[in-house]
């Protein structure tokens, strides 16, 4: 590694921390009266379910004809389809529970080792209300009233239908049409001259939802997780995921969404939007058990009930970029690729290239191996060129130890016998640090590309058993600073193999004092860094490593490093009898030169007057 190359790697290593540090959501100010509201929020199947006893002749008075829905027995109807398990409760015309079949949690999958499914949404972790006044008394559609069931098939949708119906002939009714297969939920809310007899113009709809811990790192649950919303004004908004936050929306809304690291519930409007609402997350550090308590507040026009614009569909189910692109709008979002380019590089190149893996090679670990080997051909122009660039400075190595060794601790003129010397042989110190740089977009994105995919979800490699986090096979009982209780063996190996590369490239070159040891530190640095990165991030960049060795071994045989010495020296032949051909790039050295010579010269001079 000559020293432009060991800059641009320096410039690479401090960018992405600079990047992370600087560009990751920082943590919002608590809002404590929305939090103490949030966590004060019924999640129990007491609170929720059950209201306080009040005798029929004061509910009576209080909601007339409507009182005698407001007592029964509550009964769950579940429908199973390829993808779901889902239970509606009668008492409210509500869903009660949702299991996704393709899935289990973290503990279920290692810990339990049992077959249950993953449930995103229980009487224990989830609470929704629908309310509204009633004539002139506050009424929750979905906690104080039963409803009749009716359902039936309509070709491979089931159709689940609770009415509530009043003597007067009015009516509402919760439709819900669940497909064979899938995560969307359609959801309607029909009305029958019910809504004239409503004192509000508006129904609030309301979901909190206690996010319980279904990954293996609860601090890494708690970055991902958070509220994304898109507007009608085309703008797609999130909470910071990093803290607890309160964000009142006052125009139109599409959507909202509730999402985990690699999963989401969400709301949708398919005809009309939400007008306004309102979304918070909070933290509590000390349970563990409980990654955010995440609140969403929506109003419903009470016009919309009769015009039939009431019109929604839930989401609930991974947060999948091949799945959700095809919800609604800008729903794809909700899977981060990263800033441009990257968000190119990843959306139009890596992802499909790597779903198109996935399909035809169940080992995530030979698709890893293939996706590299694919980058580094992709990449072998600019890797050839670096490796020339580094092949020059080799040569130029005795001369540029006589220069250091002739001028001494000067090092402005050190370096400007360095840049004479590179302008009489032809060579462009940049030349190994640019082609360094160009390949930062694909380095961001696959920060990006590991961590996102779901697809590596609880997919074992080795001793790794979950390729979408960090291993531990190394582990300990405390906790050391920067590190955590553990040492992810995939991170290691990256570290060591980066290390030995550096200590191969620096052979070749003639760097010296603090940039050397910089080129040792980094690689250390992202050790701690990287540590509770994906598993399956390390172990490609280990991968990568590894191909790079094979890359030069390759590259080396085709670089003559004889020849390269005789046309520097025909090149400094020609440049001192003034015949040379100068680059664009070589004349602007050459002027910054004169430059620096002349300033150089003129300090001098000012010095012996004084």
């Amino acid at each position: 590694m000559d020293r432009n190359s060991a800059i641009g790697l320096t410039l690479i290593a401090f960018l992405l921390l600079a990047y992370f540090y600087w560009f990751s959501p920082s943590p919002q100010p608590v809002d404590q009266q929305a939090a103490q509201t949030i966590t004060q929020a019924p999640l129990s199947v007491d609170s929720v379910q059950q209201p306080v006893s009040v005798p029929d002749s004061v509910l009576k008075k209080s909601f007339g004809d409507l009182a005698s829905a407001m007592s029964g027995t509550s009964a769950s109807t579940v429908v199973e389809t390829n993808d779901i398990r889902i239970a509606f409760s009668n008492k409210g015309g509500k869903i009660e529970s949702l299991e996704l079949k393709k899935f289990q949690s973290y503990q279920q999958k290692f810990i339990l080792k049992n077959n249950e499914y993953l449930k995103l949404i229980s009487p224990k972790s989830n609470s929704f209300k629908l309310t509204t006044i009633y004539q002139g008394k506050n009424l929750d559609l979905y906690n104080d009233v039963y409803y009749t069931l009716d359902q039936k098939k309509s070709g491979d949708t089931t159709v689940v239908t609770y009415t509530l119906s009043l003597s007067d002939g009015t009516s509402v009714a919760h439709i819900y049409s669940i497909p064979n297969a899938g995560y969307e939920i359609g959801y309607k809310i029909v009305s029958k001259g019910f809504e004239n007899q409503l004192n509000s113009d508006n129904l609030t709809f309301s979901w909190t939802d206690a996010l319980q811990l279904i990954e293996k790192d609860i601090k890494d649950a708690r970055t991902n997780s958070t509220i994304t919303y898109y507007t009608e004004a085309e703008s797609f908004e999130d909470l910071s995921p990093t803290g607890s936050e309160t964000e009142v929306i006052s125009g139109p809304v599409k959507w909202v969404a509730i999402k985990e690291k690699f999963f989401l519930a969400s709301i949708i409007s398919k005809k009309k939007s939400f007008p306004s609402g309102e979304v918070s997350t909070s933290i509590n550090e000390l349970d563990s058990t409980v990654v955010k308590t995440a609140a969403v507040k929506l109003a419903i026009p009470k016009t919309s009930l009769a015009d039939g614009t009431a019109d929604f569909k839930f989401y609930i189910g991974p947060n999948d970029y091949q799945i959700i692109g095809n919800v609604t709008d800008k729903f794809a979002k909700n899977v981060y690729l990263g800033w441009p380019p990257v968000y190119w590089i990843n959306k139009f190149v890596i992802f499909p290239v790597f779903h198109f893996l996935t399909l035809h090679i169940g080992s995530f670990g030979l698709i890893i191996i293939i996706l590299t080997i694919l980058l580094k051909l992709v990449l072998l122009p600019l890797s050839y060129k670096s490796y020339l660039s580094m092949a020059k400075m080799k040569v130029l190595k005795p001369e540029l130890d006589e220069i250091k060794e002739r001028v001494g601790d000067d090092m402005a003129k050190v370096q400007q016998e360095q840049m004479k010397l590179y302008q009489q042989v032809g060579v462009n110190p940049l030349s190994g640090c640019v082609p360094v740089l160009l390949q930062m977009p694909l380095i961001f994105a696959m920060f990006y590309l590991f961590p996102a995919s779901i697809e590596l979800r609880q997919q074992p490699l080795l001793w790794a058993e979950d390729l979408s986090t960090y291993d531990s096979l190394i582990s300990f009982s405390f906790a050391i600073p920067f590190l955590g209780n553990h040492v992810s063996l995939f991170t290691l190996i990256m570290t060591i193999t980066t290390l030995i590369s550096i200590w191969q490239n620096s052979q070749m070159t003639s760097v010296q004092g603090p940039m050397k040891s910089m080129q040792y530190i980094m690689p250390v640095v992202f050790f701690f860094f990287l540590n509770s990165f994906s598993a399956g991030l390390t172990f490609y960049y280990t991968t990568s490593t590894l191909l790079t060795f094979i890359q030069q071994a390759v590259i080396k045989r085709y670089v003559d490093e004889d020849k390269l010495r005789t046309l520097m020296e025909e090149n400094k032949k020609k440049n001192a009898a003034g015949t040379g051909k100068k680059s664009k790039f070589m004349s602007r050295l050459e002027d910054a030169m004169k430059a620096s010579e002349e300033a150089r010269r003129k300090a001098d001079e000012s010095k012996k007057k004084k």
